[in-house]
């Protein structure tokens, strides 16, 4: 199984990396974290004047980024992971730049094969009082089942409650072993 992980944290070591890695490992597999602050990724331009391009006539973006680069690698996963800090309840921004695009390419119905059914998971850690995690999954599982990925699981994780929900992400990662 070949797990790829979308992060929309810059730190390698935070907590929204801590989590992600619980699940990671969980799953045993060959696995692949992607940090999308360092990678670059425009925001979506609205190219014509009802908002849309060539995303929803062709199914690609005209923006010469790492954008297409991201979603051929979703495509070749056969589990993909998608997870952000929270800020003022919502995805980080740079996640929410990727799944703007993400979902405006994928609505062109050519351009489904390789994500429409695949096994997902979806991360939102919180710090502060940590009170925005559950709307921030509501956030980021709207624009996953609407590019047509199976959302199997929706975690959301405070920083109160991290070290028991790193035990809770493994034994997701092992579940999700059983499934691929």
């Amino acid at each position: 199984m070949k797990v790829l992980a979308i992060l929309g944290s810059r730190n390698p070591e935070g907590q929204t990396a801590r989590a992600t890695d619980a699940l990671l490992e969980g799953t045993g597999a060959v696995c692949e974290r992607i940090f999308l602050p360092t990678v670059h990724i425009e925001r979506c331009r609205q190219c014509d004047a009802q908002g849309w391009g060539l995303c929803r006539a062709e199914g690609r973006c005209v923006i010469d980024d790492d954008f297409a680069a991201l979603v051929d690698k979703i495509r070749a996963a056969d589990v993909v992971v998608f997870s952000t800090p929270v800020y003022w309840s919502d995805l980080s921004e740079s996640m929410r730049a990727f799944t703007d695009r993400l979902r405006r390419v994928i609505r062109h119905r050519a351009d489904k094969s390789g994500v429409e059914g695949k096994i997902a998971v979806g991360i939102c850690v919180a710090g502060g009082g940590g009170g925005g995690a559950p709307a921030c999954t509501v956030s980021l599982e709207k624009v996953l089942t609407t590019c047509g990925f199976n959302l199997v699981d929706m975690v959301p994780v405070r920083r109160q409650n991290l070290e028991i929900k790193i035990e809770v992400l493994r034994v997701t990662g092992r579940w999700l072993a059983g499934l691929g």
